[in-house]
C-alpha cells in the first residue's frame, strides 16, 4: 500500500469553533507535540478576524513562540490580504484560502457568493505567488449542503478549477456535514480528477454518520493520497448543523499503515488540549 500524507488540522479546523478558549501556551504546547510525531504538515491556525474566529484570535503569537521541527510544513488559513500578510509576517510556510460549493453555505459562512470570495482571494494568490508560498484552496460542501441538500459535482468542478486558474496549488474537498457515500466520493473524483490531478486533490471528511474512514479508502482507490485529519477527531463546523469532528488522525494512521505517523505520540499531542474541551468522544476511535 502506498503511503499516503497527512494534513494535521486539528490546531485550526479542530479547535476554531470551541467556545471556551484555549489558552495560548496550550495550543502551543499542542503543536509543538504534534510536531514530533512524524507529521509533515499542520496547520497550526488561522490569520481572520478575531469577530469570525475569536478562538484563533492569537494565532500571531503561536506561530512567533512555537518552536518548529525541520521538514514538518506549518500553513494557515486566511481570508483577504490583511490575513496574508499577518500569515506571512508570522512566518506561515503555506496558506489555504476557502471557498464552497454551495452558494448558501457561503453567504451563511463568509457572508459571501462563491463569486464574491474568489474576488476577494484572488490578490492573495498574487500576493502569495509573489512570495513563493505555495496556496491551498478548501472547497466546502463539496458532497451536501445543510440548506441546499445535495450538491452535484459539477458546482464543485466548476468552483474547483476556478482556483486551480488562479494558481491554487492543492484543493481540499470537504464532506462538511459528513453525509457523503463511497458511491458519491467516486462519482465526484471522476468528475475532478481529469482536470485536477490525484497529486493536486486532498479529502477532507468528517465523521458525522461514521463513513469518514470508508470515504478514505474509496478516495485512495481513486488515486488520492492525501488526507485531512484533526488530532482525536475534534472540530466541527457551526454552519453545518449536527455535523461532528474530523476523521481523526489517530483512525486515518490506523486504516492506513506506513504513514510514518506515531499512534502514541498523537494520543499524547491530543489529550493536551481534549482537556478542556467538553463532551468528546475519548482519543482514541
Amino acid at each position: 500500500m502506498d503511503s499516503i500524507r497527512i494534513v494535521e488540522v486539528g490546531p485550526r479546523d479542530g479547535l476554531q469553533n470551541e467556545q471556551e478558549t484555549i489558552p495560548t501556551e496550550q495550543k502551543i504546547a499542542f503543536v509543538e507535540a504534534l510536531s514530533q510525531t512524524g507529521l509533515k504538515e499542520i496547520e497550526a491556525g488561522a490569520f481572520v478576524s478575531p469577530k469570525w474566529i475569536p478562538q484563533l484570535a492569537d494565532s500571531d503569537e503561536v506561530f512567533g513562540k512555537m518552536r518548529r521541527v525541520p521538514g514538518v510544513l506549518y500553513s494557515a488559513l486566511v481570508p483577504n490580504e490583511k490575513g496574508f500578510e499577518r500569515a506571512r509576517g508570522a512566518g506561515a510556510e503555506k496558506i489555504a484560502v476557502f471557498t464552497a460549493a454551495s452558494e448558501t453555505f457561503n453567504k451563511k459562512n463568509i457572508n459571501a457568493t462563491i463569486a464574491e470570495s474568489i474576488e476577494r482571494f484572488e490578490p492573495v494568490l498574487r500576493m502569495a505567488h509573489e512570495a513563493q508560498l505555495p496556496v491551498r484552496g478548501y472547497v466546502s460542501t463539496a458532497f451536501w449542503c445543510p440548506y441546499e441538500g445535495k450538491i452535484e459535482p459539477k458546482p464543485v468542478v466548476d468552483v474547483s478549477k476556478r482556483l486551480l486558474d488562479l494558481g491554487v496549488r492543492e484543493l481540499s474537498i470537504g464532506d462538511t456535514i459528513g453525509k457523503a457515500s463511497p458511491d458519491e466520493v467516486k462519482a465526484l473524483l471522476d468528475a475532478l480528477l481529469p482536470i485536477a490531478g490525484a497529486g493536486r486533490v486532498a479529502m477532507h471528511f468528517h465523521d458525522t454518520y461514521g463513513r469518514a474512514i470508508e470515504n478514505c479508502r474509496a478516495s485512495y482507490k481513486q488515486g488520492i493520497r492525501i488526507f485531512d485529519s484533526s488530532a482525536g477527531g475534534i472540530g466541527g463546523c457551526p454552519y453545518a448543523p449536527g455535523a461532528s469532528g474530523n476523521v481523526s488522525t489517530q483512525a486515518l494512521v490506523d486504516a492506513f499503515p506506513g504513514s510514518g505517523v506515531d499512534r502514541a505520540a498523537l494520543d499524547a499531542a491530543s489529550n493536551l488540549v481534549r482537556s478542556r474541551l467538553k463532551a468528546r468522544r475519548p482519543v482514541s476511535t
